[in-house]
């Protein structure tokens, strides 16, 4: 993540150069014996700096390396118009959701399959997949023959009051989780990528929550609210803290974390929600041990919530992360997108 807060009016409102597909509440890639494969290259990506792309220039694969994300909506407008069976995804998670934000005017649900390669400084979807950590664009158009097939549903994310697109990315968070991005950034500064960022990241929270005092920002908590949608229920809250803020608020549909950490409890489907009320010293004491899977019943009325939704309303005071950018505050509502197929070695 940059430095920098992103507005969701930067998105463009349409694309006009392809018409969206009539939507279908299922759609599966299928898969062609000989497919057209359309490739979203991001040089700026952490991993790409300095490299060329490694590509034998078929007449079947078209490649576009596109800077902004009007840019990636028209190569993506052009590989709709060609008729892309495969589409690949060469950067990190930032990468992702540009691509697929910018993707729902040209795919709808009938999105073509979908590898990522992750080269970004973190890559939690492709954890998640359980593609290799150097997968290579060679590796992945033969997988597409032989390559394991998964289902994802991206969070979409949507602001009030904006006219701009849905957002789809896959990790939605707010409170200390936007500290930890920024600290995030001086992990990576010191040579910490991927998993090892992640853990490097953590523990640096923690150690804030248990030894700091509550002005200490990373245990005063953000001013939040939460409920479920569409009943507009509120999200369960323990009576630690204050209770119009929260400490962490974090909403995924990824079934594996980097680390293997069990963050919203045991791998599923779905809008997964996982909320910190107040950071309680016997909380983050425990916290590697309930990472790694460890449930005892004391964890809600402690302020440890580990929830299922379908789609959420968020209203919050302070920035927002969205796979690693941050994003204005305001009220939000989080919900679930288009099932895509992803490939996988």
């Amino acid at each position: 993540m940059e430095r920098v807060i992103y507005n969701f009016d930067s998105l463009p409102l349409r694309h006009s150069a392809t018409t969206a597909p009539k939507r279908r509440s299922i759609y599966r890639a299928r898969r062609v014996p000989e497919p057209r494969i359309g490739i979203i290259y991001n040089p700026r990506s952490h991993r790409n700096q300095g490299q060329d792309l490694a590509c034998a220039g078929a007449d079947s694969v078209m490649v576009a390396q596109p800077r902004t994300r009007d840019e990636i909506a028209h190569a993506l407008a052009g590989f709709a118009r060609d008729g892309i069976d495969f589409l690949v995804i060469n950067g990190g998670d930032g990468t992702v959701r540009d691509v697929l934000t910018m993707g729902q005017a040209v795919f709808a649900d009938r999105w073509p399959a979908i590898a990522v390669l992750p080269k970004g400084k973190t890559n939690a979807l492709n954890v998640d997949l359980g593609a290799p950590a150097d997968w290579s664009l060679e590796g992945a158009i033969a997988a597409y023959a032989s390559g394991r097939r998964l289902v994802r549903r991206p969070l979409t994310v949507s602001r009030d009051g904006e006219q701009s697109p849905a957002m789809l990315g896959f990790i939605f968070g707010a409170g200390a989780f936007t500290l930890g991005i920024e600290a995030g950034q001086d992990a990576h500064s010191l040579g910490f990528f991927n998993s090892l960022a992640v853990g490097a990241t953590s523990a640096w929270g923690v150690l804030q929550g248990l030894f700091g005092s509550d002005r200490n920002k990373w245990r005063r908590g953000t001013q939040m609210e939460l409920r479920f949608l569409p009943s507009g229920t509120p999200v369960p809250r323990s009576a630690h803290g204050n209770p119009a803020r929260r400490s962490v608020m974090l909403a995924s549909t990824l079934e594996r974390m980097p680390m293997g950490i069990e963050l919203f409890g045991q791998p599923r489907p779905g809008l997964k929600l996982a909320v910190l009320d107040h950071p309680r010293r016997r909380v983050l004491a425990a916290l590697p041990a309930i990472l790694m899977g460890w449930r005892p019943g004391w964890l809600a009325k402690a302020g440890l919530h580990q929830l299922d939704a379908e789609a959420l309303a968020v209203d919050v005071d302070e920035p927002v992360i969205l796979d690693g950018e941050a994003f204005p505050p305001g009220r939000y509502r989080v919900g679930q997108g288009p099932e895509l197929t992803f490939i996988s070695a």
